[in-house]
């Protein structure tokens, strides 16, 4: 295991590689081939798993086939496993989990088992339909990519490689099995799979594959927004995401599941007319990946995907030759949050990205004066729990070549920030509130729950945004002032 082309360096230490990982894992792999070879059956750790592990990155997460099928597998993983279940069994896919020691450490596996299988999308349907096989021949042939359609069969550990998956591998190449138009009738998900597999692995795509995407873009219209939305998320949240982003829009598929991302490329930047909006969102979003600080941040890098989408719809050309996209935040908060409505995202996750595309421009509203206490409080009170994000996205968002412009934003950004800390420190920012609450209020003016109250506090926080804290009497005296006002 793996016997192909050992002359070659670059398949040699894709061997060492996975030999190496698959002992670390083989306690628990090799037991449960046991279980199913005495049951009768055969078992291969297949796909992702074996790709992973011949790149040396094979994690927690093992995928297996088998010729069993699923109600074999559970009557086999569930005395076996550690917790086990079928919500994908009417896909074939058992899931179960094993805790186990793997060289002296303590490790959780997440394992899923699926019986051999083929699977294609009718042309008018939404969902694949299912079809069991009867050798892992047939299984592999219909795997996406070369790559991912490699297996090893246990607890032998035989290699087994019918569609050259290992020079592709050495090659970084993503090609798939039979032709890309078979594969792609099949699923039409795969065609944004191979973008998202190019962003994670940092791969090319090959010519022909990149051709049959190019032709079939329509098919993907027929698959269901949560598939299109969890592939896209992927792709986002990849190493390298750019490389899948500009595959997605150069081969058309982007036109179908984020119209709004290849719109960018007809339009100039109102900062920075030596490039279009398209390329400075591009960067935008990976100097926004550089900021991230506990790992790939889905928020952020969503809103740095979207910031400047209302620019189409805005652009205006002005007398003196400029070009204007005034309130561009404000409708690429309403497209944000229209496609990603449209894309069945949480309605949490589809109000934060709204938000910060709407408050991505807010720091520059301010100019390069001095802020005031009340324009940092205001600031800090709009973005709520997400102002780290907006600090970064904001931060992100100078894409000018021009350095001392850039070191300037910079600065005038440290400036901020430092403001923000300084006025936490001394007023709690992060809860700013009025300083009488409603029944304080409802007891100074007399009056019972209803409007009157509301407009009241909602006059009392004006009044501490501009002002900061003030003390009971102060406040009291401002309450009265101004419903002697109303009255």
């Amino acid at each position: 295991m793996p016997n192909a082309n050992e002359d070659t360096p670059a398949l040699s230490q894709v061997q060492q590689r996975a030999v190496s990982e698959l002992l670390r894992v083989a306690p628990v792999a090799d037991d449960l081939a046991r279980r199913f070879q005495e049951a009768g059956f055969s078992l291969a750790l297949v796909g992702g798993s074996v790709r992973d592990a011949l790149l040396g990155r094979l994690g927690n997460d093992l995928d297996f086939t088998t010729d069993a099928r699923p109600e074999d597998v559970l009557r086999i993983v569930r005395p076996w496993a550690d917790a086990v279940w079928d919500v994908g069994i009417a896909f074939g896919t058992v899931g179960a989990q094993k805790q186990a020691r793997v060289e002296g450490v303590e490790r959780c596996f997440q394992i899923e088992v699926t019986t051999y299988r083929s699977e294609a999308y009718d042309r008018t349907s939404r969902k694949p339909e299912v079809s069991y096989g009867d050798s892992i021949g047939q299984d592999l042939v219909r795997r996406d990519f070369t790559v991912n359609a490699m297996a090893v069969a246990l607890p032998e550990k035989d290699f087994i490689d019918p569609h050259g998956g290992l020079e592709d591998l050495a090659a970084r190449v993503l090609r798939t099995p039979g032709t890309p138009e078979e594969s792609f009738s099949d699923d039409p998900l795969r065609m944004m799979r191979a973008a998202r597999f190019a962003a994670q692995l940092d791969f090319e795509v090959a010519p022909e594959v990149v051709t049959a995407m190019k032709e079939m873009a329509e098919r993907i219209e027929i698959v269901s927004a949560e598939r299109v939305r969890d592939e896209l998320n992927k792709l986002i949240l990849s190493a390298h995401p750019r490389k899948g982003l500009t595959l997605l829009v150069d081969t058309g598929l982007a036109d179908r599941v984020l119209p709004e991302l290849p719109a960018l490329r007809l339009e100039r930047d109102e900062h920075h007319r030596h490039k279009d909006v398209y390329d400075h969102t591009l960067i935008v979003l990976e100097q926004a990946i550089a900021l991230e600080e506990n790992g790939p941040d889905l928020t952020l890098r969503l809103a740095a995907l979207l910031h400047d989408i209302g620019k189409p719809r805005t652009r205006r050309f002005e007398k003196d030759g400029r070009v204007s996209f005034h309130h561009h935040e404000v409708v690429g908060a309403k497209m944000t949050k229209k496609r990603m409505t449209a894309l069945k995202y949480s309605n949490e996750l589809v109000k934060d990205v709204s938000r910060l595309v709407e408050l991505h421009l807010r720091f520059h509203g301010y100019g390069t004066g001095e802020w005031t206490d009340s324009a940092v409080r205001r600031y800090v009170r709009d973005a709520g729990p997400l102002l780290d994000r907006l600090h970064k996205l904001t931060r992100s968002d100078c894409t000018t070549r021009n350095k001392r412009r850039a070191a300037a934003l910079s600065r005038a950004y440290d400036g901020l920030e430092e403001r923000i800390s300084q006025l936490q420190e001394q007023e709690e920012l992060d809860a700013i509130r009025p300083d009488l609450d409603g029944n304080q209020i409802m007891e100074v003016l007399g009056v019972k729950p209803g409007p009157a109250v509301g407009q009241a506090y909602k006059h009392l926080l004006e009044l501490r945004l501009e002002n900061g804290p003030m003390e009971y009497d102060a406040a009291v005296a401002a309450l009265k002032e101004w419903w002697a006002e109303q009255n």
